[in-house]
């Protein structure tokens, strides 16, 4: 196992695979959740990237981004709707959250993690690789 560049904290070696294999274990919780109460699919389909609209807030600079994306990427929002909507007896916010959760354990399996203030691709999964241009020829 390599040692993490402290100039880009992250999981690195076998802790980051499992976290990603985490990511797909919720995505398919929550799905398989979402199918047993009988939801909608194509409102599944509808909201399931609208958490990504969080990252609007890099228009604004890197560290809102990061603030933004990371309000809409934690565990936290989606699990206090859920809790909201059982108490309440309101199985719409129940599906809701159930897709939200959905969209967060897909992210974290493909890597895509939580946001440093440095940038976008600076994540608690590791650096995101960032498309390198080709040369003519």
């Amino acid at each position: 196992m390599t040692s993490p560049d402290p100039s880009s904290p992250a999981v690195l070696g076998l802790p980051r695979h499992l976290l990603r294999l985490e990511g797909l274990a919720v995505l398919a919780a929550a799905t398989l959740g979402y199918a047993a109460l009988g939801g909608s699919w194509p409102l599944f389909a509808a909201l399931f990237l609208l958490p990504d609209l969080a990252m609007a807030g890099y228009l604004r600079g890197p560290a809102l981004g990061a603030l933004a994306y990371n309000l809409a990427h934690s565990h936290r929002s989606p699990a206090v709707l859920a809790a909201a909507g059982l108490v309440l007896g309101a199985e719409e916010a129940v599906a809701v959250a159930l897709i939200w959760s959905a969209h967060i354990g897909f992210d974290r399996a493909l890597g895509y993690g939580l946001k440093y203030p440095e940038g976008f691709a600076a994540t608690h999964l590791g650096r995101l690789a960032t498309p390198r241009p080709r040369r003519p020829g």
